[in-house]
């Protein structure tokens, strides 16, 4: 008995101290921390339950009395009317106390969530603001005017997002009776929730997005367009120069960066607060998106797709491309990940293709302007700098290759093995391409069981999606292309197995060649191995089915018939994958003349892929 209690104890402290030591390390004045604590019932619960009760030592036995909650409710509530706690402040608290009940169960997670979350959904979900402020972005513009109400809207956000990361299950917190219901797993303590919040949230991040619309920027005020711009903490930290030391009461974005949350006390937003504040609204809502769709059905099932791409495609082509990373890593990320099979028609493809579309153009562009000129001529910094000022064209160049690497992991999470677990494996495929085309499936078998396969049966999705993938081979970034080969790989693998003639073409033309050429940059020299292995498998399996390999090879400047001749009869004399990759990369050395630098011996390789050679 004495050694329950001494433990019961220990847990009580334990969970007690947390609540506090975050409180406090985010600035909470020690003051408010003590008054909110010592005026609950939970120090006289615990005593309570410590001399007349036996409990099992469980976390679900912090949470077991309703007292409890009332009591924490009733005094934050008294607090935040007397003026003594900020908003803040109070989501603070509220998150300290989500990380208690993360460790008590399901039942008692959705009882905080619901005394944390049912005030909040009683002003967000009134028609009056969204009426008054989400209109249109002229209608916003009064909102930020309403520092009182605008700060209210923000932390309504974050603490939501907030809520979302800390709720679900953990490993043993599963209590009896959900865990004994194997067949019906239990809901997930946020889902009920999501019907609130996201209606509001996709019109206020729809009303956003338009701010950056031409027609409408010119019609802002100019507190207002200045605030659209990169603020100096931003292009310092492009450019790799110490932070800016902010209070200890700071929120932090999630590129690292921070602003004052005390700044809600403040009678008057500056150009700094609504610029913090349409970023916060920002990063946050695209969080909560990614982790709603995180939840499944429950998300994919009860949403309108429509709302979803209205709210983040319908100004896409305007975004800058700092915003358009963060909405890729965030958001599309997981919706991609976790999108059921048979909803990808309703929700990726007119997801997908409006973004790759209008990235595709915006790369390209860029980055023929990089490597022409040394200047990537991104659209963040307009407005911002100008001139041949070397600063500009390096925090150009970071906002570039940043975007660069967000939508090839995007392609690569297109090619993730869990969403393409229906296309056969290489040897499969190969088997299959031994044989006539009458034993090879149609393209179309595998859009509903392969990601991939759902994308290339979509053309005008697909489209903008292999020819990023073709261009990222001249793009000197080893860091982008090493994410691109995973697709590559797998467009291959469906040329071999399918009886699609217009992919087997791109394949064995376009991605052939882009390969080869690929390998003459020495950026790309840490993932050589992996580009000489696909110009393997193209040449393996489907110089039989298209003549476009033997007349690339052919037409490289260092190469006879002969040799060709040669090449294919050592291919036939094994059949190992690691002889033939050697011989592949030999015949291109030798064709190109020893011009690959991505295949040049080197005793130390050490690629830089930040700095362009200019």
């Amino acid at each position: 008995m004495h050694d329950k209690r001494n433990l019961e104890k220990k847990l009580f402290l334990r969970t007690l101290r947390e609540a506090v030591s975050r409180a406090f390390s985010h600035g909470l004045l020690f003051s408010t921390i003590l008054s909110l604590l010592l005026n609950t019932h939970f120090l006289s619960y615990y005593l309570a339950m410590t001399r007349t009760r036996t409990y099992d030592t469980n976390p679900e036995e912090l949470y077991a009395d309703g007292d409890v909650d009332e009591g924490i409710a009733s005094t934050m509530t008294y607090l935040q009317t007397e003026g003594v706690l900020l908003r803040a402040e109070q989501n603070l608290l509220g998150e300290a106390f989500l990380v208690m009940a993360s460790s008590a169960g399901v039942q008692q997670q959705q009882e905080v969530l619901l005394w944390l979350l049912e005030p909040l959904s009683k002003q967000w979900t009134q028609s009056e603001w969204q009426e008054a402020y989400l209109t249109d972005s002229t209608s916003l513009v009064r909102l930020c005017a309403d520092t009182q109400f605008m700060w209210s809207v923000f932390h309504t956000v974050t603490f939501f997002e907030k809520a979302l990361k800390r709720s679900g299950f953990r490993k043993g917190s599963m209590s009896s009776e959900n865990s004994s219901k194997t067949n019906s797993p239990a809901e997930h303590p946020m889902v009920s929730h999501l019907s609130w919040m996201l209606p509001p949230l996709l019109k206020l991040l729809r009303a956003i997005h338009a701010l950056w619309s031409p027609s409408v920027t010119q019609a802002l005020p100019g507190e207002m367009r200045a605030a659209m711009l990169m603020s100096d903490v931003e292009k310092a930290s492009l450019l790799g120069e110490g932070k800016t030391k902010l209070p200890k009461g700071a929120l932090t974005f999630h590129d690292g960066s921070q602003f004052d949350i005390s700044r809600e006390a403040y009678s008057e937003p500056n150009e700094a607060d609504i610029r913090n504040w349409l970023r916060g609204i920002r990063d946050s809502g695209y969080s909560i998106l990614g982790l709603s769709a995180t939840l499944g059905d429950s998300f994919f099932r009860c949403v309108d797709p429509h709302s979803v791409i209205l709210a983040l495609m319908e100004n896409v082509q305007q975004m800058e491309f700092r915003h358009i990373k963060q909405l890729v890593h965030l958001a599309l990320v997981p919706l991609v990940k976790f999108c059921p099979s048979d909803l990808w028609d309703a929700w990726l493809e007119k997801l997908l293709h409006p973004l790759f579309l209008h990235v595709w153009q915006a790369l390209t562009s860029s980055w023929s302007s990089l490597l022409r000129e040394g200047k990537a001529k991104v659209p963040d910094l307009h407005g911002v700098l100008a001139g041949s000022d070397l600063k500009v064209e390096v925090m150009e160049e970071k906002l570039l290759r940043d975007l660069t690497r967000e939508i090839c992991s995007l392609c690569s999470v297109l090619a993730a093995p869990g969403l393409n677990a229906a296309v056969p494996s290489l040897e499969q495929a190969g088997q299959v391409s031994q044989m006539d085309d009458s034993s090879v499936r149609d393209l179309a078998a595998f859009a509903s069981t392969s990601m991939v396969g759902f994308v290339l049966n979509k053309k005008d999705l697909a489209i903008p999606i292999l020819k990023i993938c073709i261009e990222a081979f001249g793009w000197t970034d080893s860091e982008a292309m090493s994410k691109v080969t995973s697709l590559c790989g797998l467009v291959i693998l469906l040329a071999i197995s399918t009886d699609n003639v217009e992919l087997r073409e791109f394949v064995c033309k376009d991605l052939f060649s882009a390969i080869i050429q690929g390998l003459t940059l020495e950026s790309n020299a840490i993932i050589s191995a992996e580009l000489v292995g696909l110009c393997r498998e193209i040449f393996i399996y489907l110089s039989n089915r298209d003549p476009s390999p033997r007349q690339i090879l052919l037409s490289l400047p260092c190469i006879t018939l002969q040799d060709l001749l040669a090449f294919e009869e050592a291919l036939s004399k094994t059949g190992s994958p690691k002889e033939q990759k050697q011989h592949m990369k030999s015949l291109l050395i030798m064709a190109t003349g020893n011009k690959l630098k991505a295949l040049a011996t080197q005793k130390a390789v050490n690629v830089i892929t930040n700095v362009t050679s200019k």
